[in-house]
Order: structure tokens, then C-alpha cells, then sequence
């Protein structure tokens, strides 16, 4: 009695391969630069939108004295420690603008955010940081502090505008408040800043590299 043969089913293998070969995606670095520009583009953009819908949220965990982390500003120190003043500051007006079209104009956060750019830039530029987990989260605790505290200085001249300098709200209760809310504020950023910092800095690296590598090749 003769044992049936399978070879058909070895046959078959190859030609699962060959589909899989097939639909197989490219390596980012054979991708063409405008598709590689495009696509650098449409993930920076994509995550400024995310930060833009986290910053109402309050997930379990993420709350502390009923304040959340703000991802703008983790966003903005992410973006500028390894960018010249200028985009660091284009950046942070832009996303403080973005922030008041959510909440309200006035006091605006462009002030705030753009002093974090321009800050920020200027510690890369001076090598006054090291570019690690650590350093990151000092920064953000840093910078979530001044921007907080900028807010209340602009809230507390506003007041005092409003009211021809006799505010019903006093200086110290608006100052009292905002310590609380910047401390918090700070934790929280520092806390989660590299889990916006560090997706972000691997991919923009990415995408300088194989620019400069495309860059090299044409020369």
C-alpha cells in the first residue's frame, strides 16, 4: 500500500511567500522625498491635533487638583530644544493661538508659549542640557512653571485693567491659585513629557537623516 505523497502542499509554500514578498512595504529610506516630506508633515501636524484633544481630557491618573498636563507646552519643548529660536517661537505662537481658539483669547497662551519656544531654543543652542529622559522632564517642570506663571500675570492685569486698578478679585487670591495650578501643572508635564518627546524625536531624526543621506547622494 503506497502512502500518499504531499507535495502539493510543499509547492505551495513558495507561492505564499511570493504574496507576501509582494505586498511587503519598502523601507522608509527608498520612499521618495516628496512622499518622505509629506509624510513627516502629516505625523507632525497629526500629533499637534492629538495634544489639541488631549488637553480637554481627564483620564484616570492624569489629574491633579483637577488640572492635566499640558501637551501644547510638552509639545512646543519637544519641538524646539533641537530647532533655532525663530521655530521655536513660530511654534509657540502658533499652538498658544490654536489653544485660544479652545478657550479664550484673553488672556492669550501665544505669549506663554512662545517665550517656552524661545527659551527652550536657547538652552540647546547654549548646550546647557543634555538630551535625555531626565533633562527633558526638568525642562517641561521648567517652562510649565514660567508659562503658568505669564498667564497669571496677564489674568491679574487684565483685572486690574477692567476694574480701573480696584479688581473685586485680589492679587493674592489670583496668585494664590496659580501657584497651585502651575505646580501641578509642571508634575504632570514633566511626568508625561517623554511620552510625547521621545515618538516625536525619533521620527523627526528619522527624516533628517534621510534628508541628509538624499542630500549627499545628489552631490
Amino acid at each position: 500500500m503506497k502512502i500518499p505523497a504531499f507535495g502539493n502542499s510543499r509547492q505551495r509554500k513558495p507561492k505564499s511567500s511570493e504574496l507576501k514578498s509582494k505586498f511587503q512595504i519598502q523601507p522608509l529610506s527608498r520612499w521618495h522625498p516628496g512622499i518622505r516630506q509629506l509624510l513627516g508633515w502629516i505625523v507632525t501636524v497629526g500629533s499637534v491635533l492629538l495634544c489639541l484633544l488631549l488637553l480637554p481630557t481627564r483620564f484616570p491618573g492624569m489629574e491633579l487638583l483637577g488640572i492635566g498636563p499640558n501637551w501644547l507646552l510638552i509639545w512646543v519643548v519637544a519641538w524646539s530644544v533641537k530647532r533655532p529660536v525663530f521655530f521655536g517661537a513660530f511654534a509657540g505662537i502658533v499652538l498658544g493661538l490654536l489653544q485660544d481658539s479652545m478657550t479664550s483669547p484673553n488672556p492669550t497662551h501665544a505669549l506663554s508659549l512662545g517665550i517656552v519656544g524661545i527659551l527652550t531654543s536657547l538652552l540647546q543652542k547654549q548646550r546647557f542640557i543634555e538630551e535625555d529622559f531626565i533633562s527633558i522632564a526638568v525642562i517641561v517642570f521648567g517652562m510649565a512653571v514660567l508659562a503658568e506663571t505669564i498667564f497669571g500675570l496677564q489674568l491679574t492685569l487684565i483685572s486690574d485693567d477692567a476694574e480701573g486698578g480696584h479688581s473685586l478679585r485680589k492679587i493674592t487670591d489670583i496668585w494664590t491659585y496659580y501657584q497651585r495650578v502651575a505646580l501641578a501643572s509642571a508634575i504632570l508635564s514633566s511626568l508625561w513629557a517623554p511620552v510625547v518627546y521621545y515618538p516625536l524625536n525619533r521620527w523627526w531624526q528619522r527624516i533628517k537623516s534621510l534628508e541628509q543621506l538624499a542630500k549627499g547622494v545628489r552631490s
